[in-house]
């Protein structure tokens, strides 16, 4: 039961970073997962729950020990760009989310704070000094704000020269801040 809720979760978070929520069924999500529609009620009350589990599921991440600058290198990459169905869930389904429930809003400000503490570590890891814990923070927020909005218009406009500027030039100026 737990192993097939977590192909459920998976595949739902795969599909919803790739069409977003409205454009993907309960019947395709459960197919996706290599199981029937009619088992769906047995995991979760409604497409609503599905959504909240799968934004707190997929925005719990992983730890890494790579440093910011690393870490900003991949984030900020036509491979990543190219990949919304593996990429962050952040800039995927942010702008969908406002539509949806309370608990889905809640399960991704819980993801968000997670990744804001992982920001901030690796920002710290990369530095030679101590940062203040307000300073971090804030560097943190304002860094993490310019990647993901710059993966979200890179996705949106459909002149590649420009998105991979977008990347690049975000890039820069978060390196150039020293974030």
């Amino acid at each position: 039961m737990a192993e097939s809720r977590l192909r459920i979760l998976t595949e739902a978070a795969r599909l919803f970073r790739e069409r977003g929520f409205d454009a993907v069924s309960v019947s395709e999500v459960m197919k996706a997962a290599g199981l029937t529609h009619g088992g769906f009620y047995g995991h979760f009350a409604s497409k609503g729950e599905l959504i909240a589990e799968t934004v707190g599921h997929v925005t719990k991440g992983n730890e890494d020990s790579l440093g910011f600058m690393a870490f900003a290198d991949i984030y900020l990459s036509p491979l990543h760009r190219d990949a919304s169905g593996q990429g962050c869930p952040m800039a995927a389904l942010a702008s969908d989310l406002r539509h949806q429930s309370s608990e889905a809003r809640g399960a991704l400000a819980e993801g968000l704070e997670l990744q804001l503490a992982r920001v901030a570590a690796a920002m710290q890891r990369d530095s030679t000094e101590e940062i203040p814990s307000a300073d971090l923070r804030r560097r943190a927020i304002g860094s993490w704000s310019a990647m993901v909005g710059a993966m979200i218009i890179a996705r949106a406009v459909n002149d590649s020269a420009l998105s991979a500027e977008l990347l690049t030039a975000t890039r820069d100026w978060i390196g150039e801040l020293g974030a």
